[in-house]
């Protein structure tokens, strides 16, 4: 399935600049890129995206391995659909996929893409986030706002009420009229 390249580089676009930051940059350092709107701060998170933490390390570690599972086998099983579904969810395994990695090497997942104004910022997040979080916006839009094409409406069958098939009764009803 060719669909996986998009996730294979996703992972590793994702990776590439995680071990640049992890090379470059002390924990908690940060360089201004546009002034103060976007920064790379180097931060280690143990919980899920945007920090958030629902359970322990090894939960989320359990779970983006479940997860990756069940992208991959629903990939397959959709592999003959439209190319825009297939690409949101190959957004969301290489970003799922690059995250595991992490976890899986470090215990926590690094994250760099520091983007805000002043004391106002958003979590800070990479690569993988930005992978899954388009993704899921593309999945939620598709849901939300697709409208069934007027050939897909064609293809389904129309209910057409005829008279009624032969049967003992309707045929002991229609003698009786005569």
């Amino acid at each position: 399935m060719r669909i996986l390249a998009i996730s294979a580089l996703i992972v590793v676009l994702d990776q590439v600049t995680k071990l640049a930051i992890k090379a470059r940059f002390f924990l908690g350092e940060s360089l201004d890129l546009l002034g103060d709107f976007l920064r790379f701060t180097y931060i280690e998170n143990p919980g899920m995206a945007f920090g958030i933490r629902i359970g322990g390390k090894y939960f989320f570690t359990v779970f983006a391995t479940i997860a990756t599972g069940v992208i991959l086998y629903y990939l397959y099983r959709i592999r003959h659909e439209r190319f825009a579904s297939r690409f949101a969810l190959a957004l969301i395994l290489g970003g799922a996929v690059g995250n595991l990695i992490d976890r899986y090497a470090y215990g926590q997942v690094i994250d760099f893409i520091d983007v805000g104004l002043g004391n106002t910022r958003w979590p800070v997040f990479n690569v993988a986030d930005s992978a899954v979080t388009i993704g899921m916006i593309m999945l939620v839009a598709f849901v939300l706002f697709e409208r069934e094409t007027p050939a897909e409406k064609t293809q389904m069958p129309a209910f057409v009420a005829n008279d009624p098939a032969p049967s003992e009764e309707n045929d002991h009803w229609r003698d009786l009229r005569k």
